[in-house]
């Protein structure tokens, strides 16, 4: 596809909010990393002016706990799974039907940072691993890959074995603060909105849905001003006989692909016997907007028919499709403002810190958000950085008492986020930052009263390295 093709279908896909965003032109282009800034989340944008209205309404408070935890990522697992073993009452809120976010229900299925999938980066990730083996679910034709289906399951029986009381099919819709103290959440199943109060609060959204509701300081240092790091959709094929290869691409249907040089960034790895996952990068949207996640996941299909196509047509490989990630792959939401930002400089200076409680080794990978192509922000030979330390004062919410955060909404700037992003420190985080929640829970005190050193050393005994 060419550029101004591929421009186009992306305007197409993304309607009146891409139009928005004035993508339709050339992109100016960015000589280095982009400046972080920070909005108030809940404030329009200055070009907006929509009607407001107020509502409110009395719900039962159903739900109490020590430690709440929104999202459940692999970040929200592990910090779920560690305050439920310090000795915590844990809730777990989660959109979808399973835990694991990305590795399960987005169909990532592959640690990123194959170099540590075996290395020791707490005993909840340990413990996962150590399932997905028994389970004969790990190395599906290569050492960081596992069978997702396989590693829900594991993920729901760990935590259950802990006690967390898990909330699936939940959304969190709001939140009631009173000055800087979070007192409860609306959060919405089945059963309709319901309160849920806890001492405090773990945002393992990737969104920040908890933080911006709150009205707490997130970050946006878009690239160039405009993107985020962009989005993956993932689908499976399974290898078959020449005649039941397919579907096809109807006529008419979207923009054929015809050489190599017009594909997306596609990725291929194993996916068990006669199958493999696929992934092709989808760029250009913003997963905290309604409408633009809703383009990005309509784009992200119909890619996905136009590679299926190119692979069946051009390269004639007998290919069928077998499913696709009912989620697309978010790498960038929204980051929460904490009590010390993490910069790419520190990643690329191997920095250590006295309150040191996770630890990266990814390299910074940010990709170039203005095209589908395997671009990166930097040159290729400025990706790599040496193993790094996450500080405590990156989860805790500068504007929030009793707030943490984990995962991918870390407080970090954007390419500092491109490879802290990655599961393997994800699930330090989470794990440090369940510690640190259960420990002020039973201390009756805000997490930055916290003795830094103690929460470390609960950190190292719990099989975390973090040395570098």
């Amino acid at each position: 596809m060419k550029r101004r093709q591929f421009l186009s279908s992306t305007a197409a896909g993304a309607a009146g909010w891409l139009a928005a965003q004035q993508i339709a032109g050339d992109q100016p282009k960015a000589d280095g990393p982009p400046t972080p800034t920070a909005h108030r989340s809940g404030e329009p944008a200055p070009t907006e002016s929509l009607p407001e209205i107020t509502w409110s309404r009395k719900v039962s408070v159903r739900y109490e706990a020590d430690v709440a935890v929104i999202g459940g990522g692999i970040a929200g697992v592990c910090a779920a799974a560690a305050a439920a073993r310090s000795g915590a009452k844990v809730i777990l809120v989660e959109r979808f039907a399973v835990t694991g976010g990305v590795l399960t229900s987005g169909g990532v299925s592959n640690f990123c940072d194959e170099s540590q999938v075996r290395a020791p980066l707490g005993e909840v990730f340990t413990e996962i691993v150590s399932n997905l083996d028994a389970c004969g679910a790990s190395g599906q034709g290569k050492p960081s890959v596992f069978h997702y289906e396989t590693m829900a399951v594991i993920l729901q029986e760990l935590l259950l074995r802990r006690g967390v009381k898990l909330l699936l099919h939940t959304r969190f819709v709001d939140a009631r603060v009173d000055q800087g103290r979070i007192q409860e959440c609306i959060v919405c199943g089945s059963s309709g909105p319901e309160a849920l109060r806890a001492a405090q609060f773990i945002d393992c959204s990737g969104e920040s849905v908890l933080a911006r509701a709150a009205g707490f300081e997130t970050m946006s240092d878009w690239y160039d001003g405009r993107w985020r790091l962009p989005m993956s959709m993932m689908y499976f094929v399974r290898h078959v006989k020449e005649a039941d290869a397919g579907p096809s691409l109807p006529a008419g249907w979207f923009e054929p692909i015809n050489t190599p040089a017009d594909l997306p960034m596609t990725s291929v790895w194993p996916d068990g016997p006669g199958g493999n996952a696929i992934k092709i990068k989808v760029p250009m949207f913003d997963a905290t907007d309604t409408e633009s996640l809703t383009a990005a996941e309509i784009q992200g299909r119909r890619r996905m028919m136009e590679v299926m196509d190119f692979h069946r047509r051009v390269q004639k490989k007998p290919w069928r499709l077998d499913h696709c990630s009912p989620i697309i792959g978010i790498r960038e939401g929204a980051r929460i403002v904490g009590d010390y930002v993490l910069t790419v400089d520190d990643l690329r200076a191997g920095r250590t810190f006295d309150d040191a409680v996770a630890r990266g080794t990814f390299y910074l990978d940010g990709h170039k958000p203005d095209d589908d192509k395997r671009t990166y922000i930097l040159p290729k030979d400025q990706l790599a950085v040496p193993p790094y330390q996450i500080p405590l004062r990156s989860l805790l919410a500068r504007d929030g008492k009793n707030l943490m955060m984990a995962g991918r909404n870390l407080s970090a700037d954007q390419l500092a986020l491109s490879s802290a992003r990655v599961s393997t420190s994800a699930a330090m985080m989470g794990q440090a930052a369940g510690i640190a929640a259960a420990m002020a829970a039973g201390k009756s005190c805000d997490p930055r009263d916290l003795d830094p050193a103690e929460v470390r050393r609960v950190v190292c005994e719990r099989g975390a390295k973090l040395d570098v």
